[in-house]
């Protein structure tokens, strides 16, 4: 289990913890976080799940794949280095402190 801190756009925090397994983005959904869509319920085949990670995690993340870097494209405002979709981070031990930021608003 990961406890993963949410910022709405706004500065709101959610501190929720995420069972290991399941995707941050579902972490979300689960706890009822607004501003993650996830329009495709997790298939990558949207951008409504897209947060920015704080500078301190980019590295220590598994890296994207083209279907992710493609997706991303159609996010609003990405970050080439912090912006992720939510939907492809599987929670592990090791994000245990993820901090991730959303976007103003999802396309």
């Amino acid at each position: 289990m990961a406890k993963i801190t949410y910022i709405e756009h706004n500065g709101t925090e959610h501190v929720v913890e995420v069972a290991n397994g399941m995707t941050v983005m579902e972490g979300a959904r689960d706890n009822s976080i607004p501003g993650i869509e996830a329009d495709c319920g997790g298939a990558c085949a949207c951008s409504t799940c897209h947060v920015y990670v704080h500078p301190d995690w980019v590295d220590r993340l598994p890296g994207k794949d083209s279907m992710e870097e493609d997706m991303l494209d159609f996010a609003y405002e990405p970050d080439t280095q912090r912006s992720r979709l939510t939907c492809q981070l599987k929670v592990t031990d090791a994000l245990d402190g993820l901090v991730v930021q959303l976007p103003e608003k999802q396309i």
